[in-house]
């Protein structure tokens, strides 16, 4: 997607994907790392997720396109950011978070050597096909050795409904991981009763999978 798109979906309060609580798989399957492990959170919009990660003691780094969003984040949350530039990001800084505003392609690997998690619950169904595989590969050649995490994706006949959210079958997630350790899929219920937006489209079946990641 172009980023005046997402822009102005944060813009026009256009946020659907934004979740009022906790990501309750992240709260059931996240590993247990090292207290003090920083955790990648890729297009990580305001999410409440981030909060609850840093109150397990992780260091959060979310990038994040929307300078919207980010304010959001912060005032939202009564935090007072200190605000600096690194490269092509702005980083607003408080506490254990880290958000870096900018486009997540122009990361380098430095920027994630550091990177013992990631958690990805809104990221990668946010991106078209040929996005999703620069994606892939860009996690894959940048994120350490020994990294692991979490993946949620949506899987559906997109020939009813266009994304995003776009649906990313489980082939492709296998695909574009395949140089990583363990791809497991933990969770896959049909939330399709739950989503009207789908159901009005003609969409059948409309499959959250759940993804332990572990380079």
């Amino acid at each position: 997607m172009e980023p005046a798109f997402w822009h102005k979906r944060w813009a026009d309060n256009q946020i659907g994907f934004h979740q009022s609580q906790v990501n309750p798989y992240l709260q059931a399957h996240w590993p247990k790392l090292e207290s003090g492990s920083q955790v990648l959170v890729p297009l990580c919009g305001k999410s409440l997720d981030v909060i609850w990660l840093a109150g397990q003691g992780y260091r959060v780094l979310g990038v994040e396109l929307s300078q919207r969003a980010v304010a959001d984040f912060f005032l939202e949350h009564k935090l007072e950011p200190e605000v600096s530039q690194h490269g092509a990001f702005e980083v607003w800084r408080s506490g254990l978070v880290e958000l870096w505003c900018g486009d997540f392609f122009a990361l380098q690997a430095e920027d994630l050597a550091q990177c013992a998690g990631l958690y990805d619950r809104a990221a990668v169904i946010a991106l078209p096909q040929a996005l999703r595989t620069r994606y892939f590969a860009l996690l894959s050649d940048y994120l350490p050795t020994a990294c692991q995490g979490l993946m949620v994706t949506l899987d559906y006949d997109q020939s009813r409904l266009d994304g995003p959210p776009f649906s990313v079958p489980d082939d492709e997630v296998r695909h574009g991981l395949a140089g990583w350790q363990e791809v497991a899929e933990l969770q896959a219920p049909d939330i399709i009763e739950d989503s009207p937006k789908f159901q009005k489209a003609g969409v059948g079946s409309l499959v959250e999978r759940v993804y332990r990641l572990q380079r």
